[in-house]
């Protein structure tokens, strides 16, 4: 531990100083903005807390970037900017307008943004890309509840980030909202006009109804400076409490929006497949010394096409009907590699698919007992969402058709086939309702259900949760989840049933595999359990979690606890590990952010915890200090240190041993535990417009190599444990990115100096943009664990959501890889599979 001083050090010894700019003379006067102030406590003036009033416009505006027209004179104006980051509600370093006005079916907004032209950060960027570079946001609480608002992002040549901010959740940048922006450069600096129609909005409307609102500038190249048109109290948590309000939206004439979004997508797919059957390589009367080996072949398929309708309408402004039928929903752009080698927990992996982005934050709880990627294949879904008043509600149905679509090797084999007859080409259907009540400044209670139904699995969730903010630096949350299910579950020290009736009952449902789809288990169970062990049973499940939180700008403190039993399941959501408790407890303390110093702030926190199981064993124990370190030129710098005493339990890996049963699935001792130290640091830095990086390096001395073995068994064991990644992008012009990725995983155990893993994942992407709206981009990626390479080429129309065109080309091979049913080494490149597609979707909009 005594590396960390230092390294902070040499970090802070190797900073260089940045001086500020000087203001252009086309710059308007800073008004009303505390030049001189040195705090954050500022006299707001009182015009920025009343209720600004949005005037009203018959002049039609042709969004060009320019404000010339003679509406923009009359629309209202934000101006007097504070610097909230890196400086504490000080002057910001060029000036910014903001103009807002409506007609009847648009809310209009212009910014102007002084500043040298040769300066600006901006490039030709694909949407929701937007916020690494020179940007205005504007934040839209339609509700005026302080609990969610839209965050809608320009950079100055328009290109637009969207999403939703949640208040104690941060920003959604997946949700993409219909507008039309433009932005210019020109000598003075750049201007943004944006044109937003409210039926792309979910608002509440009438007379003298107030929405919560603010704008803000970030300029990129002095250290990511934000500025606001209304300070930021650092000493008050939250955000959007902080934020002003708008009125005099009267006159906004309603419409009920239909939206349909037919889609297509054509593909021709060849991959490689068995030559062989399973069943006959597998069975000793065919094959009866093994040496019978599958070469494998590879088959060219014929086009496939997939036809899907996406369905929105909207009820009223504040509530909306989504719905799909046989949606499509083909990746364009597939999940990242990840490194998978000594994973013993599952990895979670964000949304993508547009209809379950819709109004997802409402179904969201601090438990992540929803997870909308747990309905893979969907026929048909369908939801309904808004919120009345200070009640904000969710219901969701869906039926899904991966859990019954069976490989064909299980529907070929004969001694498969009879067991899966009762569940093959069945779907799964999911129900999930979410009802959520405001009280109070900024607190909420809330209740959510689930139901899952799958052949003979059976799977209830029921919750409540509540969020309190007890003052302005005091927060609360607390969750309650109780389950029921009818399935099959795992018993450690289960025992052969002595019922024949009974026992084969349990060997037919359980013996299939289909009851680990969404079982919710940990990986350690779904990779070595075998399904004879599984028993199908009725069982309850109970989750909870607590938490409190202290915030101020210079200290702060919290405490947490979350737990779930052994048999807790939720199908529907995303579980990592159950038979568990974990309380938790930090400490934070900061200096006050110095601008123009070369460290402008620095963060020191201390953190511990407990992990134990519903027996009280011990599972982790640990303690761990971490800096955060802010210097000039946007560098970043992160260092940690934490020591940790982990404990593994046969029983939580597989069959523990029995009176009846002496060998359990550890090799040697039952138990293992080892004393953990690690060693983290990572830093990152925009250096300049056209170059940024980031990069860490963790180093864990007695880390758990989870999946080593001997003598057929799992054989656990402490060794050192190596991860690193660097990231580079390059822009070597506005409508060109360039970026490249290494990730370092390895392992050597203690015991045998043997490598237990060496994982090597590299990633080259490039993307050009022809326009706004026309792009093409390569991806290559290799995985050293699987010595696979996969490619994808991509030719891309999307000018707005719903509507796009595209053309895309995948592949995936080997190269002195490992054939995936023999085994067996192969020297040079074999295809794995290969795909060429061409999508198309179009957004018909109709308002009655």
């Amino acid at each position: 531990m005594n590396r960390l001083p230092a390294l902070l050090c040499v970090l802070i010894t190797t900073a260089f100083a940045f001086g500020q700019p000087i203001p252009t003379a086309e710059a308007p006067a800073n008004g009303n903005t505390p030049a001189a102030a040195r705090s954050g406590k500022v006299v707001v003036p009182p015009e920025k807390l009343r209720a600004i009033t949005i005037p009203k416009t018959e002049i039609s505006i042709t969004i060009d970037g320019r404000l010339d027209e003679e509406a923009w004179s009359t629309a209202a104006v934000f101006k007097d900017f504070y610097q909230t980051s890196p400086g504490d509600n000080t002057a910001p370093s060029r000036p910014t307008e903001a103009y807002v006005m409506y007609d009847e079916k648009h809310l209009y907004i212009g910014f102007k943004c002084w500043d040298e032209p040769d300066k600006i950060r901006a490039s030709m960027a694909k949407r929701d890309a937007v916020f690494g570079e020179d940007n205005v946001r504007v934040w839209l609480d339609t509700y005026n509840d302080q609990r969610r608002a839209y965050i809608l992002g320009f950079n100055p040549y328009g290109i637009q980030q969207d999403g939703i901010y949640t208040e104690g959740r941060g920003a959604d940048f997946s949700v993409d909202i219909v507008m039309e922006s433009k932005g210019i450069i020109e000598p003075w600096g750049w201007s943004v006009e944006v044109k937003i129609p409210f039926k792309s909005l979910r608002y509440t409307a009438g007379p003298g109804k107030m929405w919560g609102f603010n704008v803000a500038r970030n300029i990129d190249r002095f250290n990511d400076e934000f500025n606001m048109w209304l300070p930021d109290d650092r000493n008050v948590s939250g955000f959007l409490i902080k934020h002003g309000k708008i009125t005099g939206l009267d006159e906004i004439k309603y419409e009920r929006t239909l939206e349909l979004i037919p889609s297509i997508t054509v593909s021709q797919t060849g991959r490689r497949t068995r030559s062989i059957p399973r069943f006959i390589l597998n069975n000793p009367a065919t094959n009866p010394n093994g040496d019978i080996l599958d070469p494998g072949r590879f088959v060219n398929f014929g086009l496939k096409q997939d036809i899907g309708l996406n369905l929105k309408y909207t009820i009223s402004p504040n509530i909306t009907l989504d719905a799909a039928i046989n949606p499509d929903f083909a990746e364009i752009e597939a999940d990242a590699p990840v490194v998978t080698a000594n994973q013993r927990f599952p990895i979670f992996f964000q949304e993508k698919r547009p209809f379950f982005l819709e109004g997802n934050e409402i179904f969201q709880t601090v438990m992540s007992i929803w997870d909308s990627r747990s309905i893979i294949d969907p026929d048909f879904a369908a939801k309904v969402t808004g919120k009345v008043g200070k009640n904000s509600f969710g219901l969701l149905v869906a039926s899904d058709s991966a859990p019954g679509n069976f490989e064909e090797d299980d529907r070929n084999d004969p001694s498969v086939r009879p067991r899966i007859d009762e569940f093959l080409d069945r779907n799964a259907l999911v129900a999930v309702a979410r009802v959520k009540r405001d009280f109070g400044a900024e607190s909420n209670v809330g209740m959510f259900a689930s139901y899952r139904d799958f052949a003979e699995q059976k799977n209830l969730v029921l919750s409540v949760d509540t969020r309190i903010k007890l003052s302005p630096t005091l927060t609360t949350q607390f969750q309650a989840v109780g389950t029921y299910g009818r399935r099959c579950f795992f018993d450690p020290g289960f025992e052969p049933l002595v019922d024949p009736v009974q026992a084969q009952r349990n060997r037919d449902i359980c013996g299939t595999g289909t009851y680990n789809i969404f079982g919710n288990q940990t990986i350690d169970q779904l990779n070595r359990n075998s399904t004879t062990f599984n028993e199908y049973r009725s069982a309850g499940g109970f989750g909870y979690v607590a938490n409190i939180n202290y915030y101020t700008d210079k200290q702060g403190f919290g405490f947490d606890a979350v737990g779930r039993t052994r048999d807790f399941r939720a199908d529907a959501g995303f579980t990592r590990r159950t038979n568990t408790n974990s309380l938790n407890a930090f400490h934070r303390q900061a200096t006050a952010n110095r601008p123009q110093a070369t460290m402008i702030r620095f963060s020191w926190a201390q953190f511990g915890g407990l992990d134990h199981d519903w027996s009280g064993r011990t599972q982790l124990a640990r303690y761990g200090q971490n800096v955060v370190l802010t210097f000039q030129k946007s560098f970043y710098v992160n260092a940690e240190v934490m020591v940790a005493q982990e404990k593994l339990y046969e029983e939580e890996f597989g069959l523990k041993r029995t009176p009846t049963r002496p060998t359990g699935t550890f090799f040697g001792d039952p138990t293992r535990s080892v004393f953990r130290q690690l060693y983290h640091v990572n830093a990152s830095q925009n250096v300049n417009k056209y170059f940024n990086y980031f990069g860490f390096v963790r180093f864990q001395n007695n880390a758990f190599d989870y999946f080593g073995r001997r003598g057929g068994l799992l054989d656990p064991g402490p060794g050192k444990q190596l991860d690193a990644e660097l990231f580079l992008e390059y822009k070597p012009i506005g409508a060109m990115r360039i970026s490249a990725s290494y990730r370092k995983s390895r392992m050597v155990r203690n015991d045998n100096r043997v490598r237990s893993f060496d994982s090597d994942i590299v990633s080259l992407r490039s993307t050009y943009q022809f326009s706004r709206f026309v792009f093409t981009r390569m991806r290559i990626d290799y995985d050293s664990t699987r010595s696979s390479y996969a490619g994808q080429l991509l030719f891309g129309w999307n000018p707005s959501p719903g509507t796009a065109f595209y053309v895309g080309y995948n592949d995936n091979f080997n190269y002195r890889g490992y054939s995936p049913y023999t085994g067996q080494f192969e020297p040079g490149f074999e295809r794995n599979s290969r795909t060429f597609f061409i999508r198309a979707s179009y957004l018909f909009r109709k308002s009655f």
